[in-house]
């Protein structure tokens, strides 16, 4: 995304924890910072995209006094509390925020394709729309409160993982009554049971064996929790919700932290004894 920013001509300034991930920006001619604050004291428009409630928290509050700071884009999935909480202390601070979470993927952010929920002041968003737009190729306003972004993400990454777990659940079935996954999942792909994960990703990085979508299956299971979450919060019952989150709990606790995602069919597969794999 960064990269992206720089190529449309934007003075961009950037920092991680990790070196190594602003290395290659830096020699793309961003100006590389010593700190989060650094940056709010470089950018009147500063986007993070990080990968936990708790990172987000502490980021935000290391921006907030930023000399140069207007207006906050957080492109992360934190969940609507901690957006509201952010948003808040934000605020107080004199700082527009902007509830931006993104989805579509490595893939998506390469290629500016994204998917955007933006949430937040008319305002504020007016300001951030433009760099928004170098992002995503679909960005929807779901509402003016930050937050109310945040959960349209979880619950659509919600349904997602639910997507993802009775597509490999009812897959292994089939394996195991004799049929071939492909031809199994491309009828699926073009009857009434379709979905992404039936037509897009058990295509791609199942049957093929890759497990590489580029999307971690302890985010996923992040997310899904973050969801329930404010299920809870808002004393929605979720008993379907419940039982997804369990099974991504016992995948996140079964796999190391750098697992795809989409590894987590190898857990269904284990139980069925069964392997999911293209025949051709």
């Amino acid at each position: 995304m960064a990269r992206r920013l720089i190529n449309a001509g934007h003075q961009v300034s950037v920092f991680d924890t990790v070196p190594a991930a602003v290395t290659t920006l830096g020699e793309a001619g961003a100006e590389v910072c010593k700190s989060a604050g650094g940056v709010a004291d470089s950018a009147e428009v500063v986007l993070v995209s990080l990968p936990s409630p708790e990172v987000v928290s502490e980021v935000a509050g290391q921006l907030a006094p930023g000399s140069a700071l207007r207006v906050y884009v957080d492109l992360s999935t934190t969940g609507p509390k901690v957006a509201e909480e952010v948003a808040e202390m934000l605020g107080s601070a004199g700082v527009g925020v902007v509830d931006a979470p993104v989805s579509g993927g490595t893939a998506g952010a390469e290629s500016g394709g994204l998917t955007i929920m933006v949430a937040g002041a008319p305002e504020h968003i007016a300001i951030a729309r433009g760099v928004l737009e170098l992002l995503g190729s679909r960005i929807f306003v779901v509402g003016h409160r930050p937050g109310q972004g945040q959960a349209v993400k979880v619950i659509n990454n919600l349904m997602s993982a639910c997507s993802i777990a009775i597509t490999a659940e009812a897959t292994s079935l089939g394996v195991k009554a004799g049929l071939d996954p492909a031809t199994l999942l491309e009828v699926v792909a073009a009857s009434s049971g379709s979905n992404t994960a039936a037509a897009q990703k058990f295509p791609a990085y199942v049957l093929t064996r890759t497990f590489d979508q580029g999307f971690r299956l302890n985010l996923m299971a992040k997310d899904v929790r973050l969801c329930l979450a404010e299920a809870r919060r808002l004393g929605v019952p979720m008993l379907l919700g419940a039982t997804v989150e369990q099974l991504w709990n016992l995948g996140d606790a079964t796999f190391p932290d750098d697992a795809d995602f989409t590894e987590i069919v190898r857990m269904f597969e284990e139980w069925a004894n069964v392997t999911i794999e293209s025949r051709s």
